[in-house]
């Protein structure tokens, strides 16, 4: 998925020349995807961008099968039971994935600004680099029926040095957007979209230790595990790493918020854009059996675009059937190993094709609810202006952008 990379390399570069905002990527990437301006100027050639920088940075690696994007989270003991996702289950509502307990969106804005290396604008300004969803975003999609709001974050901006205090004013914004979600009844999903990097420096490296990485869960753990409506998502799209490492990475994290006392749900990506589509041929399919959860409540983190390359550079999807066809390998090995799946990331352009490769992946995603627990589309915010993926309405949120009726009929 290397495409949301690009897309945010795009933006972030935008942003820098127009100072404006930027956004998150769909696929992976944290740039400058934005619309607006802190004084409220138009912007929306940067979100953009920002999404065709980071989409690019994913289809570099992923022509490879190396760099697909994929996520999805799995039962430490190969369980595909827990007690937090058969809560989920229990207030799901009804319709054609009814069996799915997670279904929305990335309200993505707050991870604009930077690239899917570390580079970019950080920390940046608030209202300039970057912002946060409103109200108006989570009323809009609840309402929908939506029940699941994925918010992008940078590491960076939280915790401006390592292993030190959450930065007030920062954490703050996060706050308020999980408290008026969870209190209108979503489930929000927390992403520091930093491709397992803090700045450029990779976890595991020198300069990032995994140590620092665990820190930054232990600290939001202890924070939100009184929320049983907040996900844990350890990171966005690791890429260009040992997988390995990143194993290690990922369990110390699960183990430091567990030692924090939280049961939350954790969503897992594997290394080189977490792609379903290569999760096996990339090596994911056996390094990341090695994840332990003394939780038991884990699924593994996927994303998926339906462009040549898989990295949703464009809006062309390459068939009517691609949709279910790049899930297909991905559920065959939760299924053999007993795991979990999250659909963390997906769109499609708005044509027929499109529609139909969409329509097949939910349909698909249905079909196999014994393993997999729900979706995110990639994307929406108040800051993306025309972009081929967003579902942000038009109109003062009285006009649905039009793969909004794509969705609905699985809502």
């Amino acid at each position: 998925m290397a495409v949301h990379k690009l897309k945010q390399l795009v933006a972030a570069l935008a942003v820098v020349s127009l100072t404006a905002c930027g956004g998150g990527g769909g696929g992976g990437g944290t740039s400058s995807e934005g619309s607006t301006t802190g004084s409220g100027s138009s912007t929306s050639s940067l979100a953009s961008s920002q999404a065709s920088a980071s989409a690019s940075s994913r289809s570099s690696t992923s022509s490879t099968g190396s760099s697909a994007s994929s996520r999805s989270s799995a039962a430490s003991s190969g369980s595909v039971a827990s007690s937090s996702s058969a809560a989920a289950s229990s207030t799901t509502s009804g319709g054609s994935t009814s069996g799915l307990a997670y279904k929305g969106v990335s309200l993505a804005v707050a991870e604009f600004g930077a690239d899917t290396w570390g580079g970019g604008t950080l920390p940046g300004s608030y209202g300039s680099t970057y912002t946060y969803p409103t109200n108006q975003e989570v009323d809009y999609f609840v309402a929908k029926g939506m029940n699941t709001l994925r918010l992008p974050f940078r590491w960076e901006r939280l915790q401006r040095t390592l292993g030190g205090a959450f930065d007030t004013a920062e954490l703050g914004y996060i706050d308020s957007f999980v408290s008026y979600a969870t209190t209108k009844g979503a489930y929000v999903v927390l992403d520091p979209h930093n491709y397992a990097r803090y700045y450029s420096n990779t976890i595991g490296s020198a300069s990032v230790s995994q140590a620092q990485f665990a820190d930054l869960w232990s600290r939001l753990a202890s924070h939100y595990k009184g929320n049983s409506r907040v996900i844990f998502a350890l990171m966005n799209e690791p890429h260009d790493m040992d997988s390995t490492v990143w194993l290690n990475a990922a369990n110390a994290a699960i183990a430091a918020i567990r030692a924090a006392g939280a049961g939350n749900l954790i969503l897992v990506p594997g290394n080189s854009w977490t792609g379903a589509h290569s999760w096996v041929s990339s090596g994911n399919g056996s390094t990341m059996l090695g994840i332990t959860d003394s939780g038991n409540n884990y699924a593994f983190e996927v994303h998926q675009y339906l462009d040549g390359d898989s990295s949703g550079n464009s809006a062309s999807c390459v068939s009517s059937t691609i949709g279910a066809e790049r899930l297909a390998a991905f559920t065959a090995w939760l299924k053999s190993n007993g795991k979990r799946g999250f659909l963390g990331e997906f769109a499609g352009g708005n044509d027929s094709t499109c529609q139909s490769a969409v329509t097949g992946m939910l349909d698909h995603l249905k079909t196999n609810s014994s393993v997999w627990i729900g979706w995110t589309w990639w994307a929406a915010g108040p800051w993306w202006g025309d972009y081929i993926f967003t579902l942000e309405p038009t109109n003062s949120f009285s006009t649905d952008r039009a793969q909004m009726s794509w969705l609905t009929p699985w809502l």
